[in-house]
């Protein structure tokens, strides 16, 4: 069985005098299949890339979340899996402090609105704002339009409610992918 994951990737980059992350979403059965695509993703950072985080994503807003064959969806869903990147700062702190999310909306402003009602949003008193249209929500896509090409010509996600569902569980730290592939 398929799965979608989201991960947090980084590495050091030639030239560079601080670590670079990205976030990543790929579809596979387990984790060091996407070992390929992530080098594909970020081919600058091959030999020297690690995973700083990683989820299986299985359940999000009450939603399940499946991975299935180009075709094979059940019509058009109404809701749609986001990734959202809320970016703040902290007083006196040179950093910019950055919440990554999923939410399930039925449009991008349903999404937008979802994101600015979380915790992390609440509790930041400056949000982030980088361009003149004073969009306070750094990032925000429709997961499929994140997938690489690969994956979004072999699959769908699809969304069906299910409060029963356990939530997803996180993997926070370090993972050197050649310890994924020795796994």
């Amino acid at each position: 069985m398929n799965y979608l994951f989201m991960l947090v990737i980084g590495g050091k980059l030639d030239g560079r005098f601080t670590e670079q992350h990205d976030v990543f979403f790929g579809i596979a059965a387990e984790l060091k299949e996407l070992v390929p695509a992530l080098h594909a993703f970020w081919p600058a950072l091959e030999g020297k890339m690690h995973i700083d985080s990683w989820r299986k994503v299985t359940k999000v807003d009450g939603f399940r979340i499946q991975v299935v064959e180009r075709g094979a969806e059940d019509n058009t869903p109404e809701e749609r899996l986001y990734f959202v990147n809320l970016g703040g700062y902290k007083p006196e702190d040179m950093e910019e402090y950055h919440y990554k999310q999923l939410v399930v909306a039925s449009n991008l402003a349903e999404a937008t609105k979802q994101a600015k009602e979380s915790v992390w949003w609440k509790h930041h008193t400056s949000s982030h704002i980088d361009d003149k249209y004073g969009i306070d929500v750094d990032d925000i896509y429709e997961i499929t339009d994140m997938l690489p090409q690969a994956f979004k010509e072999k699959y769908s996600l699809q969304l069906q409610p299910d409060a029963e569902l356990p939530e997803d569980r996180l993997e926070v730290g370090y993972l050197k992918i050649s310890k994924l592939l020795a796994q």
